[in-house]
Parts: C-alpha cells; sequence; structure tokens
C-alpha cells in the first residue's frame, strides 16, 4: 500500500516538475546576452537576413507565445529546427541515440566490473594502507570534473602517448547497421577487426564517464560490505568453518549490493 501511494505521490508531482524544467531551459535561452540568430546568421548578415531568419524560428513573436509553441512541441515530439544541422532536433536526436546509449552501457559496466571489486577489498582492508589509498580515488572521483577530466585524458592518452584516438566512433565505415551500436553489430556479423577498432575508439569517452560512477560504486560497496560484514549471519558462516573469502564474496557481496544496485540504476 505505501509503494502504491509513493507512485501516485510522484505521478502527481511528474507534471510540475516537467513544466518546472521547461520553464527554466526556455528562461536560460532567453536570459543568456548572446542572440543565437546573430550569432547563426554570421558576422555578414544584413538586418534583413537576420529578421527573416528569426521570423522563420518564431523569435520574432512574444516570448509568451514563444513559450507556448514550446509547450506544444515536446509534448508532441516536435524540438524544432537545429540551426546547426538544419534538420529536426529529434532526428538529430534519434540519429545519435545509439552511440550514446552504447557509450553508457559500456561505462556503466566498466565502473561496476572494477568499482565493485575495489569497494570489496576496501571495506575487507578497513583502515590499511590499501583502504585509505581507494577513499583517496574515491574523494578525487567524485571532486574532479568530467570535462576536465576529459580534457585531461585527451591530452595524455590521445596526443601525448597516442594510445587512443581523439575522436569519431571508428575509422572509415561502420558495420552493417542492425541495432545502431558498433560493438553489438560487428560482434553479430562477426566482423572483429570492426570490433576491436570500436573498442579502441570506446576506451578514452568510457574512461572518463566511468571515473565518477566507479567511485560512487566503491563507495556504496564499501559501506555495503562493511555493514553485512558484521552481521549474524556471517560469524555464523565463519563458525561453520567456511573461509573468509567464500563467506565475503559468495553471501557477504549478496546483500551488500543492493545499494551499489540502486546507484547503478540511477
Amino acid at each position: 500500500m505505501r509503494a502504491l501511494v509513493l507512485l501516485v505521490n510522484r505521478l502527481i508531482w511528474f507534471a510540475p516538475t516537467l513544466i518546472g524544467l521547461m520553464v527554466i531551459t526556455f528562461a536560460i535561452s532567453h536570459i543568456i546576452p548572446a542572440d543565437p540568430v546573430a550569432l547563426f546568421a554570421g558576422e555578414n548578415a544584413t538586418p534583413e537576413q537576420i529578421a527573416e531568419l528569426r521570423a522563420r524560428y518564431g523569435f520574432d513573436q512574444p516570448v509568451l507565445v514563444q513559450l507556448w509553441n514550446y509547450f506544444l512541441g515536446v509534448l508532441q515530439g516536435e524540438f524544432g529546427i537545429s540551426l546547426y544541422t538544419q534538420r529536426p532536433i529529434a532526428e538529430d536526436l534519434l540519429a545519435r541515440m545509439p552511440a550514446t546509449l552504447e557509450l553508457a552501457f559500456v561505462a556503466i559496466i566498466l565502473s561496476a566490473v572494477i568499482g565493485i571489486p575495489l569497494g570489496v577489498l576496501a571495506a575487507v582492508r578497513r583502515n590499511s594502507w590499501l583502504d585509505h589509498g581507494l577513499r583517496i580515488f574515491t574523494v578525487s572521483g567524485l571532486a574532479i570534473a568530467a570535462f576536465w577530466l576529459a580534457i585531461l585524458l585527451q591530452l595524455l592518452l590521445a596526443m601525448e602517448f597516442g594510445w587512443t584516438p581523439l575522436q569519431g566512433r571508428i575509422d572509415g565505415w561502420g558495420p552493417d547497421e542492425i541495432t545502431g551500436f558498433f560493438l553489438v553489430d560487428s560482434a553479430i556479423v562477426g566482423d572483429w577487426d570492426v570490433f576491436w577498432n570500436a573498442a579502441h575508439h570506446m576506451v578514452l569517452p568510457a574512461i572518463t564517464l566511468a571515473f565518477p560512477a566507479m567511485a560512487t560504486v566503491m563507495r556504496f560497496t564499501r559501506a555495503g560490505v562493511l555493514d553485512a560484514i558484521n552481521s549474524n549471519y556471517v560469524d555464523y558462516q565463519q563458525a561453520m568453518g567456511i573461509p573468509r573469502r567464500i563467506v565475503i564474496w559468495r553471501y557477504v557481496l549478496r546483500n551488500a549490493l543492493i545499494g551499489t544496485v540502486t546507484q547503478l540504476g540511477l
């Protein structure tokens, strides 16, 4: 019953929250001092050309009319025309969605595969030099800005050592499109050269996205293991003669990952 009440409460607040976010984003786009139409038209554009573009994209209408049209467009899935590509924004989003989702999935998997074992090690060796070092790593991952880390990794891994490509999803043409995910599509058709090429291009952005998520996973895993390791069932398992390593990885970790899985889902 409580879960149903919570669900209804969330649904009730969903619409006001969405409207509030739309109003804020609309206001920000109009508060900034730059004129997007003038910037798009270029320095050599005449006032007549700027006025024509402003009328074409609806910037000559009153603010409330623009806001209403913005609401209607978002509700209908029409986000307008991109000033950069001259295509519908919805089409641009759909075209880039596979690359975005693929990168997000790889980053989540990477953060879980590395973060969970490190979190367990930090908890098992609590207050040791390893625990202190991993906690410093966790704090750094939560504190470092993602854009700064991306620039640093580009300079270091791509430009200084040349270990990773600097941009793009692949060299040359991608695999035959099945799902839109280069790694999945190349694996399905068995084109492993394309698979490893796409994976090579994935390294730099995946590390950038996975680093802060990895720190969060480590933090929650460590806290969950420390909480579970002091439970009575752990003492019982150890009293039964089960090795500590098996108790940790088979019994403790199962209960300690509740918070970690929740964070991964977020």
